[in-house]
C-alpha cells in the first residue's frame, strides 16, 4: 500500500515522470546509490524494453505511491556449491542459470498446395479435410535448449549462445559509452567487461581487432602497432564495397570473444560464454580507403541438431535501418541454400530480431506466391508448403507462421484459401523499392564442412 513514511529502495515500485514527454509510468526500483549526496536510483519502467532503464532522481519519481517490494525470489542454487567463472577471468561474480531442455516438436505434415487465381491463389490439402488449427505452427520456444552449460568442464554439443536471465547486477547496464571507429554509442544493457572499465564514461574499441582500452591514448598506442585491417578469417563475400568473413571461433577466439562482449551490449537476451569454439561467426564489413568496418555479424553453430543456421545476430546502432538486418538474414539463407538445408532462427529473439525476420519471410514469401508462373498455358500454377519451405531455404513452421501473421490463410469448403488482398500486394512492392541491399549469389565463394568428422571442431 502506498505509504508516504517509506524509504524508495530496491524492490520498490513507483510512478516516474517519463524523460520525453513527462506522462507518469510505473517502474520497479534496481539499484539506489548516493551521488554527491544525492540518491539516484536506477529503474525499469513496467512494460518497456530495458534499453529504456535509466538512473532518476527522486524528484521525477512520485514517492506518494511507493509500493514496497514483493517477496523476493529463491536464490539461485549453485552446482557443486560453487559459482561458475569462465576460463579467462571472473565476471563480476555473476551467476547464470542452467538452461532447460527444449523437447523437439515435430513438424506440420500437412502437403499443402497453393493455387493462385488471379490475385487469390488457394491453398489445397493433399488428400486430407483437417483443420485449419492442423496448420498452427509451433509454439514459440523459450529456447534455451543447448546452451553451453557452466557447470559442465566441455561444452554441450548443441545450442546457442541465447538465454534468459533475471540477474539483479546483469539488468543493470554498467557501461556508459563506447566508441568504435568514428561513432560514439550508448549501450543498451549489461555487459561483462572488467569491472575497472566500467567505472569510466567512455570505452574505447579498436574497430579492427574489437580489443577495448581504457583511453584514447591508450588506442592511439594501440593503432600504431595493430596490423589488423580487417576481421579475421577467410573473406567469403564480396560486393559493392561490402564484405562478409567467415571466422571460426576455435581459431580466432580472442575476436570471437571480445565480439560477444560488444555484442552483448546490445542484445538483452545473450547469456555471453568464453568458450567460442562451437560457432561459427559471419562479419559483415563496409569496405574504404582505411581498411573493413564492422557492421553487424551473426553466429552460427558448427553443428545444430535443430537446424538452426543463426543463433545470434546484430546491426551496430549507426548502421541499423538501412537494411543491414535483412542482408544478414538472407546471408545465413544463402549458406543453408548451399547446404542444401532449410533454417530457422533459435528462439527466443530479441524485439528487434522478430521485426527483420518477420519482414524478410514476409517479402521473401509474398514474392514467390505474388509472380508464380503457371506450368503451361491456361493451367494454374501450384505450389505447396514444402516446394516453398525448399526454394527459400525457410523452415516450414516459420513459412505457416508468416501466412498466418499476414491473415492470408484460411479454411473454407474442405481446403485452404490464400487470399491475397490488393494493399497487401501494393505494400509488399513497396517494400521492395525500398529494399536496396540484397546478397548476389554469385559472389559467395564458400563451401560447408562437415563438422561431425572434424573431431573437436
Amino acid at each position: 500500500m502506498a505509504n508516504d513514511k517509506l524509504e524508495p529502495s530496491e524492490g520498490c515500485r513507483c510512478p516516474v515522470s517519463l524523460k520525453d514527454t513527462g506522462e507518469w509510468h510505473w517502474a520497479e526500483i534496481l539499484s539506489k546509490k548516493d551521488v554527491g549526496g544525492i540518491n539516484i536510483y536506477y529503474i525499469h519502467y513496467d512494460d518497456f524494453n530495458k534499453r529504456l532503464d535509466e538512473w532518476v532522481t527522486e524528484n521525477r519519481m512520485d514517492l506518494q505511491k511507493l509500493e514496497t517490494k514483493k517477496e523476493t525470489k529463491t536464490p539461485m542454487k549453485m552446482m557443486n556449491g560453487s559459482r561458475p567463472s569462465s576460463p579467462d577471468r571472473e565476471v563480476n561474480g555473476i551467476h547464470r542459470k542452467t538452461p532447460s531442455v527444449n523437447r523437439k516438436r515435430k513438424l506440420p505434415g500437412e502437403e499443402s498446395k497453393c493455387v493462385p487465381n488471379g490475385k487469390r491463389p488457394t491453398l489445397t490439402p493433399s488428400g486430407s479435410t483437417s483443420s485449419l488449427s492442423s496448420l498452427k505452427p509451433p509454439e514459440t520456444r523459450d529456447s534455451q535448449d543447448g546452451l553451453l552449460d557452466p557447470t559442465q568442464a566441455k561444452p554441450r554439443q548443441t545450442g546457442s549462445m541465447v538465454s534468459h536471465h533475471d540477474d539483479i547486477i546483469t539488468r543493470m547496464k554498467n557501461i556508459q559509452m563506447i566508441e568504435i571507429g568514428k561513432h560514439r554509442i550508448t549501450p543498451w544493457y549489461f555487459s561483462p567487461y572488467p569491472q575497472e572499465l566500467t567505472q569510466l564514461p567512455v570505452i574505447f574499441i579498436c574497430e579492427f581487432c574489437l580489443k577495448y582500452m581504457k583511453s584514447r591514448k591508450c588506442l592511439e598506442r594501440h593503432l600504431a602497432k595493430c596490423s589488423m585491417r580487417h576481421p579475421p578469417g577467410n573473406e567469403i563475400y564480396r560486393k559493392d564495397g561490402l564484405s562478409f568473413f567467415e571466422i571460426d571461433g576455435r581459431k580466432n577466439k580472442t575476436y570471437a570473444q571480445n565480439l560477444c562482449l560488444l555484442a552483448k551490449l546490445f542484445l538483452d537476451h545473450k547469456t555471453l560464454y568464453y568458450d567460442t569454439d562451437p560457432f561459427l561467426f559471419y562479419v559483415l564489413c563496409e569496405l574504404d580507403t582505411l581498411g573493413y568496418h564492422i557492421v553487424g555479424y551473426f553466429s552460427k553453430e558448427k553443428e545444430s541438431t535443430e537446424d538452426y543456421n543463426l543463433a545470434c545476430i546484430l546491426t551496430l546502432p549507426p548502421y541499423q535501418r538501412k537494411g543491414y538486418g535483412k542482408l544478414l538474414i538472407q546471408f545465413s539463407y544463402e549458406l543453408s541454400k548451399i547446404e542444401g538445408k532449410t533454417g530457422s532462427p533459435e528462439k527466443p529473439l530479441s524485439d528487434l530480431g522478430l521485426l527483420s525476420y518477420r519482414s524478410y519471410w514476409s517479402q521473401t514469401i509474398l514474392d514467390i506466391l505474388i509472380n508464380m508462373e503457371p506450368p503451361e498455358p491456361g493451367e494454374k500454377p501450384t505450389i505447396n508448403i514444402n516446394e516453398l519451405s525448399e526454394r527459400t531455404s525457410i523452415k516450414k513452421e516459420d513459412v505457416i507462421s508468416t501466412l498466418q501473421h499476414l491473415n492470408l490463410i484460411n479454411y473454407l469448403k474442405g481446403q485452404y484459401i490464400i487470399t491475397i488482398p490488393q494493399e497487401v500486394i501494393d505494400t509488399h512492392k513497396k517494400s521492395l523499392l525500398k529494399r536496396k541491399l540484397r546478397i548476389d549469389p554469385k559472389y559467395l565463394h564458400w563451401q560447408p564442412k562437415d563438422w561431425s568428422k572434424r573431431g573437436k571442431w
